[in-house]
């Protein structure tokens, strides 16, 4: 299966030495990227149950966010990617920092490519656009020239 192609960055290069979740975030990603995704899968799991009720919000959003990719079923990565977007707007990001509201963009993209392939076009569409709307947040950097790129790969696809 395809990566999809909008990283939310590099988790491991992101984790300061002292931030031990995204770190074991990181360890996971690198497992699943390494072709061990039901490994991933179960390490990801376990650690948002840890973190799941009272974690900080960049964690559970990015926590979701990988979760999302070790999905074998369309409608179950739909759901983590609702999650990780649920976890950069609910309680605790009321404010989101400049951490989150860089991660929006791709947020709302991964929503669209899954409604995409769930066949829900307009949805698709609906998500394509708040993602180019909030694009403006993007670094002038690797991962944001990735991001800007998947949308308009995705915005082709659904001929906008």
């Amino acid at each position: 299966m395809r990566r999809r192609e909008d990283r939310m960055g590099d988790v491991r290069r992101e984790a300061p030495e002292d931030d031990a979740v995204l770190t074991r975030i990181g360890q996971a990603v690198m497992l699943h990227r390494g072709g061990d995704r039901e490994e991933a899968r179960n390490r990801l799991a376990a650690l948002w149950r840890e973190i799941e009720g009272d974690g900080d919000p960049f964690h559970r959003c990015a926590l979701a966010h990988y979760l999302a990719d070790t999905q074998d079923d369309p409608a179950d990565e739909l759901l983590w990617d609702l999650l990780a977007l649920a976890a950069a707007d609910g309680p605790g990001a009321r404010t989101p920092t400049p951490r989150l509201r860089a991660l929006y963009p791709a947020l709302h993209l991964n929503l669209a490519a899954d409604y995409a392939k769930l066949g829900r076009e307009a949805a698709a569409r609906s998500q394509l656009e708040l993602a180019r709307a909030s694009a403006g947040t993007l670094g002038d950097d690797p991962y944001g020239d990735r991001v800007r790129a998947a949308i308009a790969r995705l915005a082709q696809r659904l001929a906008l």
